[in-house]
């Protein structure tokens, strides 16, 4: 009898063992990040709904009276597809396994997806200077209170290796003036639009981050096939993240020493580093202007001081001057013989011009220290050589060349893998996660950091269109995308540019179907990158939106070259996308931008009138018999003025191929 109580024992013991560990062992329910509270469902289709749970594990999913069941396949995952909705809300959604998941506040109507780089990042408001905010920015926050039916969900900067099941973190925030300042400005604005039209929810998922290219963009698959990009794709599926960082600090630490972690050029406030009699005979030097990734120290975050000696006649001593020293990236500090003048925080494409007051410069030796900070990309001085100089009564002493340098303080965090480093890294890190949740289309304004490779982009960018769209499975949904605007200097004389040909990359883009473009030439800064003007890039955008995705009936593009005649010198230009006619922004009724050329392939400026509503006519008598003609060729073709009744503006565009 003990026996057997002792087997009974030993049986009953081992089953709760069992039933405890296949207990454990179940799984709960878990979504990815974009399916949460305050969230927005595409109505008129089947929105797919998909998580994780034990494998076989049966799921349902109730919203609105519809309820849907499946079961978790072998891996555990699970997709269903709910049926089509219409615009409305709120309501609650209920995901039902092992555990339940209840998601509140949710609304159906129009889906959109933001991307691209810093013009589509660049939020609403002005934060620590690096975006000043878009025009009236105060004005508009408070104006987002009044549409707490648009949804907003950025998603986590993050690259990587492979693609990404799910996000780090995100969440859907009903738009107030509370949330509204971080969201992207152009996917705001966006929305706001098609609110006003269409009355219904809009909901916008910003996945964006500054400075980077489209071919990090875009998945595994389609890099796999660019033979431009296929051998960086093996090697960064071969690549081993630790020895890649561990190299990387090898390699600096063979250049700097020890990477300091502290800056000890700031004490407690006090600028050590820019005493006029501290010793720097002991630092390198560094040729300025110029990033310090171009001086060989590439991968490198963080502060670096610099330090330059400067000799003052007496006649200029003790007279107020101007301390010009061009952009900045991202932070300075400068002091003047110890004592600050300025200081710009997270602005790297600000220009920095500093009062030096009266009384400050000395006979003889004076000693200017900047202190720079920057949190990622390039860092450090740079910009045009003959501007970086100290101005002194009409007198320009130049403060180019070289400059004592001693990094402050290195972020040995960000030595690590960057978002441009290898194709794909932001597709598996930003695009993935959300690629198949249910969405209207997409807005892009992304093309700055391709720009020196434009014939490339002519590729990569219709590659990566078509990419999402095979990823999200939903057949051709609109794509939609900014031109860049203008910017850099004004144009002085005709000639060629990398920013106009990637202009044209983007205008042989409009062959995919689905597809519209927001040209932007007019609305653009020549001194920033950045132009505040969001609200009419948004509102461009939004055109294409209510023609292609919603069938409205209006004028949703500016005038489009469309061919020419020749007749003797002068070139008949004939448009579409007119409305109701091509028009002259300029109260003479000049027309310009345009150059022409012969088959020298001099271009020259040119007159040009419009003649009728869809035909402008250029000549010049430079050219007695034309054979091209160009329309805002320039990086910054600030002066172009033909617009179509719609006030929108003429695409920039060029009729030869040389």
């Amino acid at each position: 009898m003990k026996i057997f109580l002792s087997n009974l024992t030993r049986i009953t013991l081992v089953m709760l063992v069992f039933l405890s560990f296949s207990l454990e062992g179940k799984a709960q329910i878990t979504m990815p990040r974009i399916f949460n509270c305050g969230m927005v469902l595409q109505e008129g289709m089947e929105v797919p709904v998909w998580g994780w749970a034990s494998p076989h594990e049966k799921v349902t999913v109730s919203i609105d009276g519809n309820t849907v069941k499946t079961r978790a396949d072998n891996d555990g995952k699970w997709q269903l597809k709910l049926p089509e909705m219409n615009a409305g809300g709120p309501y609650s959604m209920k995901i039902k396994g092992n555990n339940t998941i209840v998601f509140e506040n949710i609304m159906v109507g129009e889906v959109w997806v933001c991307s691209g780089q810093s013009n589509m990042e660049f939020p609403v408001d002005s934060i620590d200077q690096s975006y000043r905010g878009v025009n009236n920015y105060r004005k508009e926050m408070a104006d987002a209170d009044n549409y707490p039916e648009i949804r907003l969900f950025t998603v986590p900067r993050k690259i990587a290796q492979t693609p990404q099941k799910d996000m780090d973190d995100g969440e859907w925030l009903e738009c107030s003036s509370a949330t509204v300042g971080d969201f992207s400005a152009v996917g705001y604005f966006f929305a706001r639009d098609l609110y006003k039209k269409l009355g219904v929810p809009i909901g916008m998922i910003c996945s964006s981050w500054g400075g980077t290219v489209a071919e990090s963009w875009t998945s595994p698959e389609t890099m796999a096939n660019d033979s431009d990009f296929a051998p960086m794709l093996a090697a960064l599926q071969k690549l081993d993240l630790k020895k890649y960082k561990e190299s990387k600090e090898a390699a600096i630490k063979a250049k700097l020493g020890d990477l300091p972690t502290v800056d000890k050029g700031l004490v407690d406030g006090k600028a050590v580093w820019a005493a006029p009699d501290f010793d720097d005979s002991a630092w390198k030097s560094m040729q300025l202007p110029g990033l310090w990734e171009s001086r060989g120290y590439e991968s490198i975050d963080g502060i670096a001081w610099f330090r330059k000696t400067i000799e003052i006649s007496p006649e200029d001593a003790g007279k107020a001057a101007k301390l010009n020293l061009q952009k900045i990236d991202d932070s300075d500090q400068t002091w003047v013989n110890g004592i600050p003048v300025g200081k710009t925080m997270n602005a790297y494409d600000k220009n920095r011009h500093y009062d030096i007051p009266e009384g400050l410069l000395k006979t003889g030796k004076n000693v200017i220290t900047v202190r720079v900070e920057d949190t990622g990309g390039g860092g450090g001085i740079y910009g045009s050589a003959n501007q970086l100089n100290l101005q002194i009564d009409g007198k320009n002493i130049p403060l180019a060349g070289d400059w004592k340098f001693k990094f402050g303080k290195i972020d040995t965090n960000a030595i690590s893998l960057g978002p441009n480093d290898y194709p794909t890294l932001l597709y598996n890190g930003m695009v993935s996660p959300i690629a198949g949740y249910g969405i209207k289309g997409v807005i892009w304004y992304q093309g700055e950091s391709n720009a020196d490779r434009p014939t490339q982009y002519q590729r990569i960018f219709p590659n990566l269109i078509k990419d999402w769209r095979m990823h999200w499975n939903e057949g051709d949904f609109p794509f939609l995308f900014v031109q860049l605007a203008n910017y850099m200097a004004p144009a002085k004389e005709p000639g060629d540019s990398n920013w106009a040909r990637l202009r044209e990359a983007q205008t042989k883009t409009l062959a995919l179907p689905n597809t519209g473009m927001a040209v932007a030439i007019d609305i653009g800064e020549g001194g920033n990158i950045h132009p505040k003007n969001k609200q009419s890039v948004g509102y461009r955008l939004s055109l294409p939106a209510l023609k292609i995705a919603y069938n409205k009936d209006l004028v949703y593009s500016g005038p489009m070259y469309d061919y020419m005649d020749i007749d003797k010198s002068r070139v008949f230009l004939t448009f579409n996308h007119v409305g109701d006619g091509l028009k002259v922004r300029d109260k003479y009724g000049y027309l310009k931008g345009f150059a022409v050329a012969g088959a020298d392939k001099k271009f020259h400026w040119a007159k040009a009138v419009v003649v009728n509503p869809t035909t402008v006519v250029v000549f010049s008598s430079e050219v007695k018999n034309p054979v091209a003609v160009r329309y805002g060729w320039a990086d910054n073709p600030d002066d172009v003025n033909l617009y179509n009744s719609a006030d929108l503006p003429a695409s920039p565009f060029r009729t030869d191929n040389w």
